[in-house]
């Protein structure tokens, strides 16, 4: 198992809030798996700006280029997987520090709109 890759210059969680983005070392019994979570409509209002910072976040960072889980947060990315995270290569390892995602920039933008037209952040 090769080491947790750092996104440096990532933010670390959402500004003011608890809300974690990256962890700060590998698990040293492997990387937890990445699981779609489902986003139902009655979601609190924090839980969503925390989803929202989270893809400006990545779009910022990754733009449109394929990237490595690396640290970031499983739990997270998990909000977002399936819908406008997906992954990037065939066979995916949900398990893997070094799976490879992008973002689906259509339904990302559908989604989260702030957080490609400039009024985030």
């Amino acid at each position: 198992m090769s080491a947790v890759l750092k996104h440096k210059g990532f933010p670390s969680r959402l500004p003011g809030t608890d809300f974690q983005f990256t962890i700060r070392r590998d698990n040293k019994k492997g990387a937890t798996p990445l699981v779609a979570r489902e986003r139902y409509a009655d979601r609190k209002p924090a839980d969503r700006r925390a989803d929202e910072g989270f893809m400006w976040a990545l779009w910022d960072y990754f733009g449109a280029a394929p990237f490595e889980r690396g640290n970031l947060d499983a739990g997270r990315l998990g909000w977002l997987l399936g819908r406008e995270v997906i992954p990037a290569e065939d066979p995916f390892d949900p398990a893997s520090y070094d799976a490879l995602l992008r973002i689906d920039e259509a339904r990302a933008r559908q989604a989260f709109p702030a957080a490609f037209d400039g009024s985030y952040g």
